[in-house]
């Protein structure tokens, strides 16, 4: 089986035009690119510094430069801390770099309704994916599991206003707390598997799991206060 696209956590691979965007609005002058790589391998929290930098906020919300310069996980990376409020232990980071990442792949439609990138068949609502689960194999199993509780949070997180909309007035019987309940229940179990430990995703989905409310509340500030306008 193929590794899955969203099993990318810990310190991210930003390549050289996003370390020169995070150096360039940095008050660090005369760092080239060369030495931005060398000195994020050599002090991890030298980039943790620059993804909390209010320099580095200010310059990611130009609305003239912040698509062109960066890539999307590093704009969600930014964006994200900013909408999680307190400070940061360790396994927060991490969860926050998986979701970066996971946003970033979701920018693209066909992607955020796909259990892998190559597939052609599409899921748009949780009961087809948990049905698609309960046939699966114990491999298949994981990756559906994991995208059940990554399309619920995106969901719950970003389309908060559609959910509640389709409630309101399509009388549909699903809420926001089912799609709370649904993401982080299958993010609990995803986690559980063997392969959540082998691909490094295990802490990251308790995390998920047991703090989803949130996380959740963390993707809506951000989606209202610095991707909606």
């Amino acid at each position: 089986m193929q590794m899955p696209d969203f099993a990318q956590v810990g310190a991210p691979p930003f390549d050289e035009k996003d370390l020169r965007f995070l150096f360039e609005h940095f008050p660090v002058p005369g760092i080239d690119p060369a030495q931005a790589v060398q000195m994020v391998h050599e002090r991890p929290t030298t980039l943790e510094s620059l993804l909390e930098s209010d320099y580095v906020v200010e310059a990611i919300r130009d609305q003239q430069t912040m698509w062109l310069e960066v890539s999307p996980r590093l704009f969600f990376d930014i964006l994200l801390r900013r909408a999680l409020p307190g400070r940061r232990h360790a396994q927060e980071r991490r969860t926050i770099h998986y979701l970066a990442h996971l946003l970033g792949l979701f920018t693209r439609a066909e992607r955020l309704y796909s259990v892998q990138p190559d597939e052609a068949q599409r899921f748009q609502y949780l009961v087809d994916l948990v049905a698609e689960a309960a046939q699966a194999g114990p491999e298949r199993g994981f990756v559906v599991h994991s995208h059940i509780g990554n399309y619920a949070l995106f969901l719950a997180g970003i389309c908060r206003d559609w959910i509640d909309a389709r409630h309101r007035y399509k009388r549909r019987p699903v809420d926001l707390e089912y799609y709370c309940k649904m993401g982080s229940s299958y993010y609990f179990t995803a986690s559980r598997h063997r392969m959540a430990e082998t691909l490094g995703v295990r802490d990251v989905f308790r995390d998920l799991a047991q703090r989803f409310h949130y996380y959740r509340d963390g993707l809506e500030r951000m989606q209202a206060d610095f991707v909606r306008h």
